[in-house]
């Protein structure tokens, strides 16, 4: 029997995020990343969308005892989905893992619900952290939908999982987002 893992490529690639312990670095081919809406979170997230022609980068934990309960709840409205021939590892026993998506039936961030600094700060640290800075601008580069606004929470973090960057951290995300034209507000 398989050991059951998930690829994590937003949050959770920040390892002070989650208490899977047994994570590994990790590629995942035929998807990217977008920001979207729906009604059962009160701002904007990150999904992995089907995309043939696009790898992101990632990571893999082992779900201890298959228990899903907590991660699904964690990602409440994702679906739970097989990507095992996906996802490029470096574990050497029987896996299969799961990525979580959002169906379609999603709406694009607008001003009423603005993308939050404090979760794409935990995004980034956990990619500067895990892929350095030129697998955090593959983050970037492999994310849709950065025509969003995005609000400035960081006094204020409205993420319930947020985290203190570093000046160096903070400086990286902001050059980024100057980069893409992207000024919060």
């Amino acid at each position: 029997m398989a050991d059951p893992f998930f690829f994590g490529y937003g949050s959770l690639v920040n390892r002070t995020t989650h208490v899977y312990e047994d994570a590994h670095r990790a590629k995942a081919s035929g998807w990217r990343r977008t920001w979207r809406h729906t009604a059962l979170h009160p701002a904007p997230f990150l999904t992995a969308i089907p995309c043939e022609k696009t790898e992101i980068d990632g990571l893999i934990a082992h779900v201890p005892g298959g228990d899903w309960a907590a991660l699904d709840a964690r990602e409440t409205g994702y679906d739970r989905l097989p990507a095992t021939h996906q996802v490029t590892h470096p574990v050497e026993r029987n896996i299969e893992v799961a990525i979580y998506s959002v169906p379609e039936k999603l709406e694009i961030p607008d001003l009423r619900h603005p993308i939050l600094l404090s979760y794409l700060d935990v995004v980034i640290q956990g990619y500067l952290r895990e892929f350095g800075e030129a697998g955090a601008l593959r983050f970037f580069e492999t994310t849709d939908g950065w025509d969003a606004p995005i609000k400035d929470d960081r006094d204020t973090p409205e993420y319930p999982r947020h985290r203190v960057l570093s000046p160096q951290e903070t400086d990286f995300v902001d050059a980024q987002l100057r980069a893409l034209g992207v000024a919060p507000i």
